[in-house]
């Protein structure tokens, strides 16, 4: 009922990638399992995958679909950003390599845009904090404050600058291209200016060599460890 009512809102007959947001503690893997089979192979989606889920669950999902010959998830939906990278490159480490071949479609590259530097100095009137609703980040934000990360967005404004001539924005975007197992960066924008400014980063994700995602870690000083000492 769901994707029948999403489709016939955005008027289409089906959709490429259908996505179960966040796991249901509540239900049985296996009935969401052979829920997602059953609008694949109803021409309702073409593939389907999770948000949220831990490596864990999404191994279970995986499993179930191949013992009962169900379609299986194929990506994943998590929160990736210079601040937010335990999970990405170190729980779906073995995720990413055959049988599973996971894919993923990353959110909040710019960490609400706190990653942007504008509210290195506070929290400008007009921004997203100063709306209702939004008070999670403000204390998102006190959090960074207090633990040094504003600093090192500095740095890295600064960083960005000196090397590539350009803004944080554009820097920090291109650092999660840059990663081989980031397949889809989500952007979220107020206007066309800012989305074109948001695609030109793609320009700078070449230019980024080795030694400069090298340099970038010792200014995060957040590199989480590898996965059984690979990667």
């Amino acid at each position: 009922e769901g994707i029948e009512a999403s489709l016939k809102r955005l008027q289409l007959d089906y959709v490429d990638l259908l996505f179960c947001h966040r796991p249901d503690p509540l239900t049985p893997t296996e009935t969401v399992v052979r829920s997602m089979t059953e609008i694949v192979r109803s021409g309702l989606a073409t593939a389907w995958g999770t948000s949220e889920w831990s490596a864990q669950q999404f191994t279970e999902a995986y499993w179930i679909a191949t013992m009962k010959g169900l379609e299986p998830p194929q990506f994943e939906q998590p929160q990736y950003n210079m601040l937010k990278r335990d999970r990405v490159e170190t729980e779906y480490h073995p995720l990413y390599n055959h049988p599973y071949d996971m894919g993923t479609t990353i959110w909040s590259p710019l960490a609400s845009g706190i990653l942007t530097g504008k509210y290195n100095n506070g929290i400008p009137k007009g921004s997203r904090l100063m709306q209702n609703g939004y008070e999670f980040l403000v204390e998102k934000l006190k959090k960074i404050k207090d633990d040094g990360s504003i600093e090192k967005i500095r740095n890295l404004d600064d960083y960005a600058n000196s090397k590539f001539g350009c803004n944080l924005t554009k820097l920090a975007l291109a650092w999660c291209v840059k990663n081989k197992n980031v397949s889809t960066v989500l952007l979220g924008i107020t206007n066309s200016e800012q989305l074109l400014e948001n695609l030109d980063s793609i320009h700078l994700v070449e230019k980024l060599t080795n030694k400069h995602m090298e340099e970038i870690n010792n200014i995060l000083e957040n590199k989480p460890e590898p996965y059984f000492g690979y990667g």
